[in-house]
């Protein structure tokens, strides 16, 4: 049995269709939900410098968790933050507090930032949708 470049690429592109597809926010029927607001900002990164520390919900900050910091949605909202240069997306949990550098609107853990790709940059203008 061969196994050819072909199938490889088609293999992975089902793959990432199909993981990608299971990240949206569903509901419990499996329906995707529609945003209850959107809304577009710019989005920075926190992480090393917070690792370990406690969040203003009193969990302690794991940069490698798909978390961020807004200043008014309540903890523990779902938000689905997306990148509007390459269109990267990433569901991420309110659980602290933030940014509080003036034109910002969200904060994301280093691994969000780093899935959306905007490490780098360190800033990137998103959509947020609220779910």
């Amino acid at each position: 049995m061969y196994i050819t470049f072909k199938k490889i690429s088609v293999f992975l592109l089902m793959f990432l269709l199909v993981t990608s597809a299971s990240s949206l926010p569903t509901s419990k029927e499996g329906v995707y939900k529609k945003p209850k607001n959107t809304s577009y900002g710019i989005a920075s990164w926190y992480g090393p410098g917070f690792h370990g520390r406690r969040t203003a919900n009193g969990e302690v900050f794991n940069q490698y968790d798909l978390t961020a910091a807004h200043k008014t949605l309540p903890f523990n909202t779902k938000v689905l933050v997306t990148n509007t240069k390459n269109n990267k997306s990433v569901i991420v949990r309110i659980n602290d507090r933030g940014p509080y550098i003036e034109g910002r609107s969200i904060d994301l853990s280093c691994e969000s930032a780093q899935r959306i790709g905007s490490i780098t940059q360190g800033v990137a203008l998103v959509k947020i949708e609220i779910f």
